[in-house]
């Protein structure tokens, strides 16, 4: 089986109830954008719907995910894709989660891609300082107009996530050239295998494990 195929993980991150959540910025990603080419590689990924694509009110916005995560159940696990203002939704809604709620599931990583600024949006103060409390990695650009290189990194390292440095990659939207990516598809995949191999490992007995140390 082809690896680079859409079926090739999905069977699997299904059965173990590890789904992909797409968080668009602000006018939604078009059809040709790298968000919707992602969603469509994995089976049962879903896209968080705004009710206003132009209007960007991040307690709404980050509401919608919580509603979105709602309609699935308390223990299905997601990995969130991020773009621009969908990031700082993310941040948001994870900064407001209350665990109990989510049992074992609910977003567990994220990838957040080219993060808009918060400071032109006037929503810092609103945005968590003491790290998301999961796994994530930050996408930078060089040239990005929505968020400058340092500032974006800065708040890689306030959110507790790593960063990537893409180069003089402008917004990383399809006005960029960002269409099919395989970079976003690689590392999500990975954050997949995370999940399922976290899972496995809680369902292990400690005596097993002992055995083999």
């Amino acid at each position: 089986m082809n690896p680079s195929s859409p079926s090739s993980l999905l069977p699997l991150a299904q059965r173990h109830q590890v789904r992909v959540l797409i968080i668009p910025g602000l006018r939604d990603s078009g059809p040709t954008h790298w968000q919707s080419w992602l969603q469509s590689q994995y089976r049962g990924a879903v896209r968080v719907q705004q009710r206003d694509w132009f209007a960007p009110e991040l307690d709404e916005w980050a509401q919608r995910i919580t509603d979105t995560l709602a309609r699935f159940g308390p223990h299905t696990q997601w990995i969130a894709v991020a773009h621009s203002f969908g990031c700082l939704a993310l941040a948001r809604h994870l900064a407001l989660r209350v665990e109990p709620q989510y049992g074992l599931g609910g977003i567990r990583a994220a990838l957040m891609v080219a993060p808009a600024d918060p400071v032109k949006f006037d929503v810092a103060h609103r945005l968590p300082t003491d790290g998301l409390h999961i796994p994530a990695t930050v996408i930078g650009s060089e040239d990005d107009p929505w968020m400058p290189l340092e500032r974006a990194r800065t708040w890689a390292q306030t959110w507790g996530a790593r960063f990537q440095n893409m180069g003089a990659v402008g917004h990383i939207n399809t006005e960029s050239g960002f269409g099919p990516w395989p970079l976003a598809r690689y590392k999500v995949d990975q954050m997949i295998r995370d999940q399922q191999r976290a899972r496995r490992l809680d369902r292990v007995h400690p005596m097993e494990l002992s055995y083999a140390v």
